[in-house]
């Protein structure tokens, strides 16, 4: 059967960790074993019931010859993000590499910052269909526009509170290394200065993890910065309708394809 690969961001991790969870139609699901995968892994593993793999490198994944679409998934360094240009070649190397592969790709990323913009143009040499979260006839812009629901809703909320700070799952798991100048290339004292007119941190909670967990997660974060925090429902609706689009692809490719 099909393979999908998955490419995404540390942020993410835990959004396609219930993906892969809840979806009795992947089977097999094959993760890169790195310093990036560890948290998906552990996500994944008391919930995928043997059906979960790890490599340590892509030439060493085989498909498993099922009747189940399989997923092999990849997670990309957070710090990435910071450099725009680094973040599209990285990507793009990745893609290719994956594509050798799977049969369609799955992209975990929106336009951020601008990295992926044209992607059609960007990934036109990948050679596998590419798939990427979509918002009405645009990429979604980031993690928070892709889990709030789309940019009109992002940017209300923005005209709401001008200064405010958005905290998906993944952000209130991983804020401190925004503070990493490796990985955030923020300091604290930049930060201060940057968030001077901020006055409140939104939490967009989600069903992978509840606003309690979040705002125990983020209370250093609030306190450090003088915050208050609000909270929103947030949705997995427009990465799971791009997951089953990328789903009803593969198998309307192996329907037209001649099988000997």
């Amino acid at each position: 059967m099909a393979v999908l690969g998955v490419l995404t961001c540390e942020i993410l991790e835990l959004e396609f960790g219930h993906l892969l969870s809840m979806d009795g139609d992947v089977g097999r699901v094959t993760v890169l074993e790195d310093g990036q995968s560890a948290r998906l892994l552990s996500r994944l593993d008391s919930q995928r019931d043997g059906h979960l793999r790890r490599v340590s490198r892509l030439d060493e994944f085989t498909p498993d010859g099922g009747s189940q679409t399989e997923a092999l998934v990849r997670v990309l360094e957070l710090g990435l993000h910071i450099w725009p240009k680094k973040l599209r070649e990285a990507l793009v190397e990745a893609a290719q590499e994956m594509s050798q592969y799977a049969d369609a790709l799955l992209l975990g990323y929106g336009l951020c910052g601008n990295a992926l913009e044209a992607p059609e143009k960007l990934l036109s040499d990948i050679g596998v269909p590419v798939f990427i979260p979509m918002d009405e006839d645009h990429p979604v812009d980031d993690c928070v526009g892709l889990l709030i629901g789309g940019r009109e809703r992002y940017y209300a909320e923005q005209r709401k509170v001008a200064g405010t700070f958005f905290i998906t799952p993944g952000w209130s798991s991983h804020w401190q290394r925004l503070f990493d100048l490796q990985t955030g290339g923020v300091s604290i004292e930049m930060a201060k200065r940057m968030f001077e007119n901020y006055e409140r941190t939104l939490v967009i909670s989600s069903p992978v993890m509840s606003e309690e967990e979040m705002r125990q997660g983020i209370r250093e974060f609030v306190e450090m910065f003088g915050f208050r925090i609000e909270a929103c429902e947030g949705t997995m609706d427009i990465l799971g309708r791009t997951w089953q689009g990328a789903k009803d692809s593969l198998q309307r490719q192996q329907r037209e394809t001649p099988h000997e």
